[in-house]
């Protein structure tokens, strides 16, 4: 089943940096990316999916859908899930606007004006990625994650591995993924957190409102393993939340002492009180931080 759309960008879209976030795996077990082309497999309302978004012309992308089955009748529509993924939604200018009075952020921000952060496929993506990501570093993270994809993942029919779903997870056992690098307490929470998706719905995949966001961010805080950084993280990835603050992420303090010219990056508490300016876009700050560092977290 295939569907094609046109579908309008910003004239300041970066599409570099949306691509940028994809190529993390030289391997392509699951995202293909060229210099102006995503193929991304994936398990979307249970139904393996491959979405190529291709940037041909300066301000519209091309999309095609293609499902190897049928989507039920309750799933949400593509544009969304579309718009989603490339952030299209996101209050980049009321952010801008704001940055552009500060004086240490100010030049930074105008410099990569239009950046926008892309998404995950689903929540439950985000999340994985965030635990795999703990306290390892990138190249290690993304050595589990190809394994977990090749070791649970399913095959779409064009042939790349489908990024797993909280059902493919939940089907596996600690000691799979173990075998897939995962220490003890990290396979713990990553099954805990699958078993909640399928008992309580614990990450829909659909948009939801603030109120509830921050419930969601008080629920998966109190699961053992996942910490604020984690959960900060995957809502940014998995639902476009704007005012995470990744004061403990290594990069954004790197960064931030590059802006200020210090001898050392600030303490996650330092780091915590300065991005609390930037309420309620620290996230989209987060992003530029990233960026000026030419990293793609």
């Amino acid at each position: 089943m295939t569907d094609r759309q046109s579908v309008s960008l910003p004239e300041d879209f970066d599409h570099q940096a949306f691509l940028g976030f994809h190529r993390r795996d030289v391997e392509a077990v699951a995202e293909t990316v060229d210099a102006s082309t995503l193929r991304k497999a994936f398990i979307w309302q249970q139904v393996p999916v491959m979405l190529t978004v291709e940037f041909q012309e300066p301000a519209r992308a091309h999309v095609t859908f293609h499902s190897d089955g049928k989507m039920p009748q309750t799933s949400p529509c593509q544009d969304a899930l579309v718009r989603h993924l490339l952030g299209l939604d996101q209050p980049t200018r009321e952010f801008e606007a704001r940055a552009d009075k500060h004086p240490l952020v100010g030049a930074l921000v105008r410099s990569q004006a239009g950046l926008r952060i892309p998404q995950s496929a689903s929540p439950f993506e985000a999340l994985s990625w965030a635990i795999i990501g703990q306290q390892i570093s990138v190249a290690a993270a993304v050595s589990i994650r190809r394994r977990l994809i090749q070791t649970t993942g399913r095959r779409h029919s064009a042939g790349l591995y489908c990024y797993p779903d909280a059902r493919d997870i939940a089907r596996v056992d600690a000691g799979t993924l173990r075998d897939c690098g995962f220490s003890r307490s990290k396979a713990d929470c990553l099954l805990t957190v699958a078993r909640r998706c399928l008992d309580e719905a614990l990450l829909p995949e659909r948009p939801i409102a603030p109120a509830e966001l921050e419930s969601l961010r008080k629920t998966l805080l109190d699961i053992r393993g996942l910490g604020p950084w984690s959960v900060h993280y995957a809502l940014l990835r998995g639902y476009a939340w704007m005012d995470g603050s990744l004061h403990g992420d290594v990069a954004v303090r790197r960064a931030i002492q590059q802006l200020q010219g210090g001898a050392t990056p600030p303490t996650a508490r330092e780091a915590e009180t300065w991005l609390a300016d930037f309420r309620p876009w620290r996230s989209l700050l987060a992003a530029h931080l990233w960026k000026s560092l030419s990293l793609n977290a």
